[in-house]
């Protein structure tokens, strides 16, 4: 089977909601384990532009939050629902993710 390491940047007050939503779409199981990620906090930047409609922050000043970057795995036939349980739960417009695919120990499948 495959699966793909997804990873994502979300605002630390806003990040057990979207964790909750995604190990319940199917991401986080690991073997004989599930609800797994990886957290570092950080901080993120961004400038909203005209047209933009921002979660936090003004139009063409730069801004600065607290977040957590999420790195967390899912099956491929999970991939579509945990994709939407994310963009449907983050509170950002656009929320920064990513997911490749990638290659798990054949007894940790």
């Amino acid at each position: 089977m495959k699966y793909y390491k997804l990873e994502f940047f979300v605002p630390e007050n806003h990040s057990e909601a979207v964790k909750n939503a995604i190990f319940a779409a199917g991401a986080g199981k690991y073997g004989n384990y599930d609800r797994c990620c990886w957290q570092t906090p950080g901080t993120g930047q961004f400038r909203p532009l005209q047209g933009s409609s921002p979660y936090y922050g003004e139009l063409g000043k730069i801004e600065y939050t607290d977040e957590l970057k999420i790195e967390t795995i899912c099956s491929c036939d999970k991939l579509g629902d945990v994709l939407s349980a994310l963009l449907k739960t983050h509170p950002y417009e656009i929320p920064a993710h990513h997911y490749w695919e990638i290659q798990l120990n054949s007894q940790e499948n």
